[in-house]
């Protein structure tokens, strides 16, 4: 029998608990998996609230490493013992095992621990549909990035380094832009007391940005597109403030016939060879040791209620990880 977090009806972290549930035997496409960690994200937090609603009763998260212990009928580039991570597929991630389609399984390459792959599988694939398919950055651009001390953040901050990117990043205090800045942003701008429009266009001399990266939504919009230089991209990939609301799209014209756009990594990552290439490449830089991800903060899985005050009052940096 397994420990998982399920929720039965929508509200606030209250509305989680910890059940006893029987996994049972992975069938055809599919493997048992025994997580050793679990990694917390904001998309958890919309699940859990009714902003993306799920059929209830149901099991919460998407991200996690661990070991296979079993596979079905049918599965051949999974095999029991391998360690392996993911974060697109069913929910269901808050358990101590679960099955799960086995297209979805990354084999963790080595010196990828596992608890390092929990911390920045849908995060660092997440940075990297960001900044090689949706927008695809090049060497000396520069960027505006919100919330970049945060799980995504961190990352974005290390990769844009990596690309020769100039990273403008906004954080909510002086520790956090400390930390961001550690990690290779270039520029932070603490909103709490900063203009942050003011600010990009006086680190870009007017100029503005080719794209705007926000995952914060309702607080940084509209003002997000008075970043963006003529014909330039925001790119809207949550909501971690509330969701925005309905907009006119001609307000896109006399901005600078601007583009807007709202990706997924569920999308990104739909195909199976997508998302070993994704992976490949973020692993890559991994190794190389241009991107570190280690967990700032973990849990126990039955305290998943604590995880998700501590993500939703901005408590946290970087990573959260549950330990079954």
């Amino acid at each position: 029998m397994a420990q998982a977090v399920r929720i039965h009806k929508t509200g606030g972290p209250e509305v989680l608990g910890i059940e006893t549930v029987d996994v049972g035997a992975p069938g055809p496409g599919e493997a048992r998996v025994r997580n050793t960690a679990v990694g917390v994200n904001y998309i958890d937090t919309y699940h859990r609230s009714g902003l993306y609603p799920l059929p209830l009763p149901s099991g919460l998260g998407t991200e996690g490493a661990g070991v296979v212990e079993a596979v079905g009928a049918g599965v051949t580039d999974i095999k029991p013992g391998d360690r392996v991570a993911y974060c697109v597929g069913p929910v269901g991630a808050y358990a101590s095992e679960r099955v799960m389609p086995a297209d979805r399984l990354v084999k963790l390459p080595e010196g990828i621990g596992e608890r390092t792959a929990a911390a920045m599988m849908l995060k660092g694939l997440t940075v990297q549909y960001l900044f090689r398919q949706t927008y695809r950055l090049s060497q000396g651009e520069t960027i505006l990035f919100h919330a970049a001390a945060g799980g995504v953040g961190l990352i974005a901050c290390q990769w844009a380094r990596a690309l020769g990117v100039t990273m403008i990043g906004t954080v909510g205090s002086d520790a956090k832009a400390e930390l961001a800045k550690a990690h290779g942003c270039a520029h932070t701008i603490v909103y709490t007391r900063e203009n942050f429009v003011d600010r990009v266009k006086e680190i870009t001399g007017g100029k503005g940005v080719p794209v705007v990266y926000d995952s914060v939504g309702k607080d940084t919009f509209p003002a997000s597109l008075d970043c963006l230089a003529p014909r330039g991209l925001f790119v809207s990939f949550g909501s971690s403030s509330g969701p925005i609301a309905a907009f006119n799209l001609g307000m896109l014209g006399p901005k600078g016939s601007l583009y807007a756009t709202r990706p997924t990594l569920f999308t990104y990552a739909a195909k199976r060879a997508d998302l070993l290439a994704m992976s490949a490449e973020m692993f890559g830089l991994v190794r190389e040791g241009k991107i570190e991800a280690d967990a700032r903060q973990t849990f126990a899985l039955k305290d998943a209620a604590d995880a998700h005050r501590a993500l939703e009052s901005r408590a946290t940096t970087g990573a959260t990880l549950l330990i079954p």
